[in-house]
């Protein structure tokens, strides 16, 4: 059962309401792109899709408030018009990712490193908790709160604390100037070179490794950018690539379609490691693609290997995701690592405020 396109908040909180009062699990879901993500879930599905459009835009506020079901390129093109962007590149894996999909998923794309994630954007949202209770937190201007800045907890909750109505996002101008730099490079040179640089006053933006070559991107002032292609080409022996082809390569990164993200092997599964910028080369058997400055390390590995690649990461100080499943679903391995007691003890007690029946996408997060 799904919710009819045309829902309202009303009518959304007359289905949590049920829902509630029936102890039937829902599952929130916007364009359906990121279903992949997270553990599998069932219930009804209760669509924001229909609950769509921008509510406010201030261009000179730099403040955009929007509903949760407004399709992510709609808006995305709406701000490109005005010069303005959502800097940290959300990914969208397919056309009908939506505003909602994109604050929930709190996924990033390859300029996190610099410009900061999801949550960094979020102002203040409107959502239905599992009361059927229509709650507004924050606003449209950044300040600092006391306790949680619970429009922020919403980023990277995955639907299981409520149904995001509406949002107010921060957006930012579109740098002046974009330049993309290649080296021929292995990956503990190219982790090295990043570190340099990292501590050095230049404008990069956004890295990725793959195969002896990295890819760096760089954004600011026009000086700024000149100057640094320059001289980091100089000193790593780089060349500089076209822009526009530049800029296919780097959304085809964030969205996963580079032939690195498309598996031959169907007993693969893509691991996505979380680890300190500074961490070393990993020594594992397969490919991996390294982005965020060397804190993202995608690598595709059987479902089996799980237990090796946590330890790995875990002797590092980071932790693994198991972000997409193999062709049988990766069976019994859990997508996410065990959180630590203090964390889990934070998320249950959010969980237990704001849907005391857990009706909202059960075990999505393990």
């Amino acid at each position: 059962m799904s919710s009819p396109p045309h829902e309202t908040p009303g009518e959304l909180i007359d289905r949590v309401r049920a829902a509630t009062a029936a102890r039937t699990p829902v599952h929130i879901a916007g364009g359906h792109t990121k279903a992949f993500y997270g553990e599998p879930v069932s219930g009804d599905v209760l669509s924001t899709t229909g609950w769509s459009g921008i509510v406010s835009y201030e261009p000179t506020e730099l403040v955009v408030t929007v509903r949760a079901g407004t399709p992510l390129a709609e808006l995305e093109s709406e701000l490109a018009g005005r010069g303005q962007c959502f800097p940290f590149e959300p990914p969208h894996f397919g056309p009908g990712g939506t505003v909602g999909g994109m604050v929930a998923a709190g996924l990033a794309g390859p300029a996190r490193a610099s410009a900061g994630s999801v949550r960094d954007f979020v102002l203040g949202a409107r959502f239905i908790n599992g009361r059927g209770e229509l709650l507004t937190y924050g606003g449209q201007v950044m300040k600092n709160v006391a306790g949680y800045d619970v429009s922020r907890v919403l980023a990277g909750s995955m639907g299981t604390l409520g149904v995001i109505t509406d949002v107010s996002l921060k957006v930012l101008p579109v740098a002046p100037a974009e330049a993309t730099l290649t080296f021929p490079l292995g990956q503990h040179e190219a982790l090295e070179q990043l570190h340099r640089w990292g501590g050095q006053p230049l404008p990069v933006n956004a890295s990725r490794w793959e195969a002896d070559r990295l890819v760096v991107r760089l954004r600011g002032a026009v000086a700024a950018v000149e100057a640094a292609c320059e001289r980091m080409a100089r000193e790593a022996g780089g060349t500089r690539v076209d822009n526009a082809q530049a800029g296919r390569g780097w959304a085809a990164c964030r969205d996963q379609q580079l032939p690195f993200f498309h598996a031959t092997a169907t007993d693969r599964c893509l691991w996505r490691l979380s680890v300190p910028q500074t961490a070393p080369v990993l020594a594992m058997p397969w490919p991996q693609l390294i982005e965020w400055q060397g804190a993202q390390r995608w690598l595709w590995a059987p479902a089996g290997a799980a237990a090796d690649i946590r330890v790995a990461t875990a002797a590092v100080n980071g932790h693994a995701t198991l972000f997409r499943a193999g062709a049988d679903g990766a069976p019994g391995v859990p997508r996410f690592d065990r959180a630590s007691a203090t964390l889990q003890t934070i998320n249950d007690r959010l969980r237990r405020e704001f849907d005391p029946a857990g009706i909202f996408t059960p075990r999505r997060m393990g």
